[in-house]
């Protein structure tokens, strides 16, 4: 990996100079002159020398083989612009819930500010997102790239919407594919593990190329399949630490018809006799509550088994005296996630705590478990009053979804030449399909809820009765005898989504005029692009208003989303020599869109060269990003939103725990109003190579980000306080927004929606009727409408150096590039406050690469470190019961996450002119990442993984 353009502080430049400085002969690719005029990313002007005017990241044709990467985010996942935050994603990420990654999929997100802020870009054009969202996000899914097609990736990590138009906040990613290849070639590869479970991945990489004339064909084809990569595959992420995850088996409600235990007064629950005494926690000392612990992590897969096929093809050609272009390329990725089983739920979806009826059989005949329980009388789902259980607990089956993505991508175009104006246009035509299905593990609400009570029938159907022949379901003992139950509850709902984007475009670029330093290079442009984006669940798992928001299925959300629309933009670029050595570049853009309106966006760069071996230089720009298609078209999204706990409203919704969170239920709707998010970067720096062998480069970099979107508790909760008719009894009107309360609040102090009474007198008349109440009781799925809410600033330094030199052992390349992040401030929401995510949960200050590249005649290798400092772990955010249980460990509230380091390593042998065989080795020294509590994930997967030492042994055949 090299930066074509950089600086460097003078200081760390004499030194590294002194340190490394040997002079070589230049490398053969230097001297290799290209005819054909080239366009770089950042920029739309070709034939014009832009090396070290922008500080531009390439990652070569060497660079992705050596790199031992068999997807993309393999490829990318070490890049330090591409690492920190919460935006870059992997299949780590996956799981089964609405908010998850797709199964196999993957993203980038420059600068850690999200992968919707960075655009992806394949030769230049745009490529079709991912039908399904990542909450509302949607993004390109980077692993139906093929890897085997690209020559190089061109990364330019500062804001270019003056170039390429929306999405480009953070800056973006080119992907340039191979092209007028002459000859084949076939990679086959296999990695793995040192450890005893099996996460291998097999690889077989193809193309080929002929020269026909004037016209070239360039085919490729990739396959790779890896093995799913569990939790419990290593000891340190096998068992969770928490003590206050819910129980596996249900823990035992051991009531009165007031809630208290007739002996004690207490409230008490028990876990289910058959829990092995192991995992027997205290769940509530205050009142002696215990539960039957779950290990979560024994049904979590840090990576989904996945499959992933593509092909396409290249062509190059003249049609008289125009030049004809071709690509298309098709992928198929099928991956299965496995996440936690299913919680129990209630009809109404309103607790963790379910009743279940007392006189199932197979609690009335065990003796000890009866002999636990004072039932109390409800109603049944079908109105029968019973005695009943209160439990809460969860299913034994992990939920186990597939997800297959099919991605098509089709360019066409022309070049010519018209008054010593190059020009070009092309249509594209891109399209990402995705078709889920859930497997096992997700159970139909109405049947469950029934079973609980004997009234579920043999058909399926929810209105038998006990003495009827309706069948009971068990859930204590293991849930032993649920077989047939468990089958008439299943569902497998699926989920469709297709994403399709329709452009053309046309470029000019040529000379205006001559001044005394130089021609005034131009490019200018018109682009048209139609977007359409469908995400189509079965009804059973969508959140509808005519089922009072409620989901049939226990474990599959799902939100519906379908939009479209049309945009239009005219661009232009002027590169011009002011004096001798200075240049001016100046963009601009001017997008229109049918739904929410125009954005105009300007880019201003300067660059100086003093010297022939320096290059200083900055640059000023605007960018924006238009609301995705889910935001502006999702009907109901089922989800649940955090709200810190600000000091107005802490003591009515939080239990006065001013600085906490809570995360209640919630449904968003899309919002066709939004306005596009909006930024300005800054960037400043030079680029300096004393030497032909030799470079450093520095560069400050700053995002400021506003308008970003996203849903605002927390201003929803201090309106509540002043504006009642936010207030609602129960269910929020589909065509309102606001907070739900508890009906039992309103009834119990007779109150209606809208109610205008004090809401800390009202806490204080509710505590007269619960003792226990620490704060008003919410009810579920309070409704806020998705707004331009956040902002958010970044800065930070960039350092690169490279140096090559020769000996007697061979040529030598070291390489380093660090990226210092210096602060990262974010406003939620109009009344958060500002937060400091530099040093914070996942945001590591210092990242840092250390390679060392080694060729000498048929041998070659290379070691590599790369660095992630220290950062502050979330304890403060953990359940009490858990900070307490860290706190007796000796493990602080402000412990740090420890700096970790990872080495790798590679070893190569070119056997003859046709095969050449490598050995790489990731993680040579096989350390443990460092352990986190915060999130309960054990490991942050986003800045380091769990694998441990790994191989991949790759054969390359030239024919």
């Amino acid at each position: 990996m090299r930066k074509l353009s950089a600086v460097t502080l003078a200081v760390a430049s004499a030194f590294l100079h002194n340190a490394f400085a040997q002079t070589a002969e230049q490398a053969t690719e230097n001297n290799e002159k290209s005819v054909e005029k080239i366009e770089v990313t950042g920029s739309r002007l070709k034939g014009v020398d832009l090396e070290g005017t922008q500080p531009l990241v390439v990652i070569s044709a060497d660079d992705i083989k050596n790199s031992g990467a068999t997807s993309v985010y393999d490829l990318l996942k070490d890049v330090g612009q591409l690492r920190g935050g919460s935006g870059t994603f992997s299949t780590s990420e996956s799981g089964t819930a609405s908010n998850d990654t797709p199964a196999g999929q993957a993203a980038a997100s420059l600068r850690g500010m999200g992968p919707s802020s960075t655009l992806t870009l394949i030769n230049g054009r745009r490529v079709a997102a991912s039908s399904f969202a990542a909450g509302t996000e949607n993004f390109v899914d980077i692993n139906a790239i093929p890897v085997s097609a690209i020559e190089r990736v061109e990364i330019l990590a500062t804001g270019a919407s003056a170039i390429y138009g929306a999405d480009a906040v953070a800056g973006v990613i080119n992907y340039v594919l191979k092209k007028d290849f002459d000859g084949a070639e076939m990679d086959i590869s296999y990695s793995d593990t040192e450890a005893s479970s099996e996460e291998s991945k097999k690889g077989l990489n193809f193309i080929w190329g002929h020269n026909f004339g004037k016209n070239n064909l360039t085919l490729f084809a990739d396959f790779y399949d890896s093995n799913e990569f569990a939790y419990s595959d290593r000891a340190l992420t096998a068992q969770t630490w928490s003590p206050s995850t819910r129980g596996q088996f249900p823990t035992v409600r051991y009531t009165t018809s007031d809630y208290q235990d007739p002996v004690s007064g207490e409230y008490v629950g028990f876990a289910d006799p058959s829990c092995p005494q192991s995992l027997v926690l205290v769940t509530d000392p205050e009142f002696g509550d215990t539960g039957c612990g779950y290990n979560p992590n024994q049904d979590m897969l840090i990576r989904p088994a996945q499959q992933n096929a593509s092909a396409g093809l290249i062509h190059q050609g003249e049609l008289g005296e125009l030049r004809w272009f071709n690509e298309f390329f098709i992928s198929r990725t099928k991956s299965t996630a496995q996440s936690t089983p299913a919680n129990f739920t209630d009809l109404q979806d309103r607790s963790s705590w379910i009743y279940a009826g007392f006189n199932n059989p197979a609690i009335r005949n065990d003796k000890t478990l009866s002999s636990l329980i004072y039932p109390i009388n409800r109603n049944s789902p079908n109105g029968t009053r019973v005695p009943v259980v209160e439990l809460r607990g969860r299913f034994l089956a992990p939920k186990v979804i597939e997800n297959e993505t099919n991605a098509y991508r089709l360019v066409s175009g022309l070049q010519g030449t018209v008054a010593d104006f190059d020009w070009e246009t092309a249509l594209m035509y891109s399209r990402s399909e995705s078709d889920q299905q859930a497997i096992s593990g997700v159970y139909n609400r109405y049947k469950f809820n029934a079973a609980l009570f004997g009234e579920l029938c043999a058909d399926g159907s929810t209105k038998c009765s006990p003495a009827g022949g309706g069948l009971w379901f068990n859930p204590f003992g293991g849930q032993t005898g649920n077989d047939e139950v468990l089958k008439l509850m299943a569902e497998n709902p699926s989920r469709r989504g297709k994403s399709e984007v329709l452009s053309a475009d046309f470029r000019l670029n040529g000379d205006l005029w001559q001044l005394p330093a130089g021609n005034v290079v131009s490019a200018f442009g018109a682009e048209f692009r139609h977007e359409k984006l469908s995400d189509d669940p079965d009804l059973i798992a969508q959140s509808r208003f005519d089922r009072n928001y409620l989901v049939d299925v226990i474990g599959f959300g799902s939100s519906k989303s379908a939009a479209e629309r049309k945009q239009w933009a005219l661009f232009s670029e002027l590169l011009v020599p002011l004096v001798d050595k200075v240049d001016l570049q100046l963009a601009g853009r001017y997008d229109h869109y049918d739904d929410f309106g125009n954005s105009v966006n300007p880019k201003v760069g300067l660059s100086w060269r003093p010297t022939e071996a320096l290059v200083l230089r900055a640059a000023w720009a605007t960018s924006f990003r238009a609301p995705s298609l889910t935001q502006a078209g999702v009907e109901l999204r089922t989800t649940s939103t955090t709200a810190r706990c600000l000091s107005e409203f802490a003591s009515l919704y939080c239990g006065g725990d001013v600085g906490g969170e809570i995360t209640p239920n919630t449904l968003e709707f899309g919002n066709p109003a939004l306005d596009p998010e909006e930024a300005e970067s800054v960037s400043a720096g030079f680029a300096w190579s004393p030497t032909d062998d030799s470079t450093l480069t520095l560069d400050y970099w700053q995002f400021d980000h506003k308008k970003i979107i996203g849903t605002d508790l927390e201003s929803m909760l201090m309106r509540t306080l002043t504006e009642p008719g936010l207030r609602f009894c129960g269910l929020v009107p589909a065509d309102q927004v606001g907070i739900a309360f508890d009906p039992l609040l309103c009834d119990g102090l007779k109150l209606q929606s809208g109610f205008t009474n004090n809401l800390t007198q009202v806490l204080a008349d509710w505590r007269k009727i619960d003792t226990r109440a620490t704060s008003l009781p919410l009810f579920r799925d309070h409704i806020l409408l998705l707004e331009n809410t956040g902002n958010q600033q970044t800065k930070g330094l960039d350092l690169t150096y490279s140096q090559r030199f020769d000996t007697d052992l061979g040529s030598f390349k070291l390489s380093a590039d660090v990226t210092r992040l210096m602060s990262f401030t974010r406003e939620r929401t109009a009344f958060s406050g500002t937060e400091q995510l530099a040093d914070s949960f996942r945001y590591p200050r210092l990242l840092a690469s250390l390679k060392l590249r080694w060729d000498a005649n048929d041998w070659f290798g290379g070691l590599g470190l790369n660095y992630t400092s220290d950062y502050q772990d979330e304890i403060a955010l953990l359940e009490p019961a858990d900070i307490a249980l860290l706190a007796e460990q000796g493990i602080a509230i402000d412990r740090r996450v420890p700096a970790w380091t990872k080495v790798n390593a590679q070893l190569g042998y070119d056997v003859n002119k046709h095969l050449t065989l490598s050995l790489n080795i990731d993680n040579l020294l096989d350390r443990d990442p460092p352990f986190i509590y915060g999130r309960y994930k054990d490991v942050d997967f986003i800045n380091h993984d769990v694998l441990g030492r790994n191989y991949r042994l790759l054969a390359t055949y030239r024919f």
